[in-house]
């Protein structure tokens, strides 16, 4: 679901108040629920929570975009990483794993470890690919397909959009 693009503040100047999300999470978790999504006028929240190989919850946060004035922005650099050219009757084994969220791409755990998957790995549905960063919260992003990762489409680091291609997954394997 794409966040509104506009906002209502709060009093105290927040676009929510964390304390109530806290709340929504926790009724969530008592009442096992994985997904619940609010809307107020135009404030619009989605939780999920997923559970990953090692029995953690991660809840996902997705508030509405504020919209300001437009940044200049320097001309980013290519991709990582590319994929060969692909012949149309390949094309249609060749899937994207989007962002789901608005965030930060981050392609390892932390700063000093091996990045989740490089470009000729073979995957799995379920594997952890990434983390996207949003609102401070790690969100782990399992793929939704198996195949071999044949193109990583951003930087470790890069501001991502809902939606986005993250990877190019061949699924043949």
């Amino acid at each position: 679901m794409k966040p509104n693009q506009t906002t209502k503040e709060t009093p105290s100047g927040d676009v929510f108040d964390v304390q109530k999300v806290r709340r929504i999470a926790q009724i969530m978790k008592e009442y096992g629920l994985s997904d619940l999504e609010l809307k107020d006028g135009d404030i619009h929240i989605r939780l999920a929570r997923t559970s990953e190989t090692v029995g953690v919850p991660v809840t996902t946060v997705a508030a509405p975009a504020v919209v300001s004035a437009p940044v200049a922005v320097a001309p980013t650099a290519p991709a990582v990483a590319t994929a060969p050219e692909v012949t149309p009757a390949e094309d249609a084994n060749i899937k994207t794993i989007d962002s789901p969220i608005v965030g930060t791409f981050y392609s390892k755990p932390n700063p000093n470890s091996a990045p989740f998957v490089n470009v000729g790995d073979m995957i799995a549905e379920g594997k952890t690919v990434c983390i996207i960063e949003a609102m401070k919260v790690m969100n782990q992003l399992p793929a939704e397909i198996s195949g071999k990762i044949v193109a990583v489409l951003v930087k470790d680091g890069d501001a991502v959009e809902y939606g986005q291609p993250l990877f190019k997954v061949d699924i043949r394997g």
